[in-house]
């Protein structure tokens, strides 16, 4: 049962500071270019990688990891936003939301994990 709290908890926190800042991205930058996404899946990539290599522990993975990361990044939104610059036939504008949200954020885990591995 606490394992359920630690989740929900997590995740409740994670979508609110996901919409925050995804709209506080979209007012100061207003673009056809999902430029919050990219943002937020990025910090969460980093993110999610410095807590797995700080090994926090079971109880902070599920608060943090699975809870907090889950809601706060978002893969349905970002395959979503794909899709639509697809159908827009922004077909550079997509190869590089594709490249930058694959690469960097894998570049920024690994980068997340040496990092927290080091505390």
């Amino acid at each position: 049962m606490l394992s359920i709290f630690l989740v929900a908890v997590g995740g409740f926190f994670g979508a609110i500071a996901r919409y925050g800042i995804s709209n506080w991205l979209k007012g100061k930058y207003p673009s056809f270019f999902p430029i919050a996404t990219l943002i937020v899946n990025l910090i969460g990539s980093f993110l999610l990688g410095w807590m797995i290599g700080a090994n926090l522990g079971h109880s902070l993975q599920l608060l943090f990891g699975t809870g907090f990361m889950g809601a706060f990044t978002t893969f349905s939104t970002f395959k979503l936003e794909s899709i639509q610059l697809q159908a827009e036939k922004k077909w550079k504008l997509l190869a590089f939301y594709l490249g930058i949200t694959y690469t960097v954020g894998i570049l920024l885990a690994f980068i997340g994990m040496k990092i927290g591995s080091s505390f």
